[in-house]
């Protein structure tokens, strides 16, 4: 049995292993995957993808595999193919550091642009890349309004509702049994939306985290942690300290 399957007080999975909510007033799907799916805009979005970050350690003199883009890459044309979008938006930190994108290789570029073929993609530009792409398909910006929803890389205390961020990286802890089991997570209390990294080899901040204070009422939120093969929800108040 899947570790999460006994999770206290879920709240409205889908029977496809996703989860699915609102954010003001707009349908939102949770992916397994970290990849948030919007029908009624055709759109999926994925945050924090990180690509290159083995390459940017290696040019700093700091060896980790170098594995973690093409790894992204291939879950990333996985979700695609499941949900077939018209949009694709990255939600910011595409790559780990502003040359990233322009020292890509080839194979990974061409693999980008077959997933980009026939749809609108928009890369939002993240506080590691902030000049954005080089050479990609699709146009960036610092940011997105479209369909009653706003899209940024860093959430904002000012920001009005629709609000969909990443940045942060969220993730929540709960118990089963006597073991305590973290996930990284979608975090929303109706009103806005936090992502979690899609990257395959970015870490995650408790939701509990100070950092998060103010973006959310604690009363109606909800993590919507990604188990193997399903998502779990879990209202705030049930989450480990």
């Amino acid at each position: 049995m899947n570790r999460l399957a006994r999770l206290q007080d879920p709240v409205a999975v889908d029977t496809d292993c996703s989860a699915r909510f609102v954010v003001n007033g707009v349908e939102a799907v949770a992916d397994p995957s970290g990849a948030l799916v919007l029908p009624d805009l055709n759109m999926l979005v994925v945050s924090d993808l990180h690509l290159e970050k083995g390459a940017a350690f290696a040019r700093r003199g700091q060896l980790l595999p170098p594995y973690d883009t093409l790894a992204t890459l291939r879950i990333l044309e996985a979700v695609i193919g499941r949900h077939d979008p018209r949009i694709v938006v990255s939600l910011g930190d595409n790559f780990h550091d502003p040359v990233g994108s322009a020292l890509m290789p080839d194979a990974f570029r061409q693999h980008i642009g077959a997933m980009a073929a026939g749809r609108e993609w928009i890369w939002i530009n993240g506080n590691h890349d902030p000049d954005g792409t080089s050479g990609l398909p699709g146009v960036s910006a610092d940011e997105l309004a479209y369909g009653g929803l706003t899209f940024r890389h860093e959430p904002s205390l000012a920001a009005g509702r629709g609000e969909v961020a990443g940045h942060l990286h969220p993730c929540a802890t709960v118990r089963r049994r006597e073991k305590s089991v973290r996930r990284p997570c979608f975090a929303s209390d109706g009103m806005r939306l936090m992502m979690p990294a899609f990257g395959v080899l970015t870490g995650g901040l408790d939701l509990r985290h100070k950092a998060f204070t103010g973006l959310f009422d604690r009363q109606a939120l909800v993590a919507h942690l990604l188990g193997r093969d399903r998502v779990y929800s879990v209202r705030f108040a049930n989450l480990m300290g």
